[in-house]
């Protein structure tokens, strides 16, 4: 959520985790399934890759009902729950990849992949990568139509005095 928002604001590439993900497992397998944390989050993820134009690359979004927190707790069964739900994904929903549906899950992705086969994505790392390879191929986000910077907006009634001092956008500032 946000990154219309943001990428209005930016001049440099805005990626969200979950869309450098989805795009990077539809280049490495003909499909992928989502595993994240929460069952309440599956409806998120489906939307995004909706959004995204992947829902034909995804063929399910899984939960594996860890809260978020125990992917932290070095005594936790989260990889094994973690890599048990992926195994299903592989095996039930034929998913030749698998995107991690939570940024906490990051630093799990190469050992559930050395244990399950197909390849694991974090897309933490993947967005990473992809802002820096747009970066460094010299991409902008566009400022032309919809990702144009943001008109300024009045303040009218008891919120007048919090307004912002009005910014003149011009190509000397953009190219900042």
């Amino acid at each position: 959520p946000g990154l219309l928002a943001a990428r209005e604001l930016a001049t440099g590439p805005v990626l969200g985790i979950a869309e450098a993900a989805m795009h990077a497992a539809s280049f490495v397998a003909t499909g992928f399934s989502v595993v994240t944390t929460l069952g309440r989050t599956k409806i998120i993820a489906e939307h995004l890759a909706h959004a995204y134009g992947m829902a034909h690359f995804c063929r399910k979004v899984r939960a594996c009902e860890l809260d978020v927190l125990a992917l932290e707790d070095a005594g936790s069964d989260a990889l094994r729950i973690i890599t048990e739900e992926c195994l299903r994904a592989r095996d039930e929903d034929g998913a030749g990849a698998i995107v991690l549906g939570c940024g906490g899950m990051a630093d799990l992705a190469r050992a559930i992949e050395a244990d399950i086969g197909v390849p694991v994505i974090d897309g933490v790392t993947v967005a990473t990568k992809f802002v820096e390879a747009l970066v460094g191929c010299g991409l902008r986000t566009s400022k032309h139509g919809d990702l144009a910077y943001p008109l300024p907006k009045p303040y009218a009634g008891a919120f007048a005095n919090l307004a912002p001092k009005p910014v003149m956008w011009t190509r000397e500032l953009t190219r900042g």
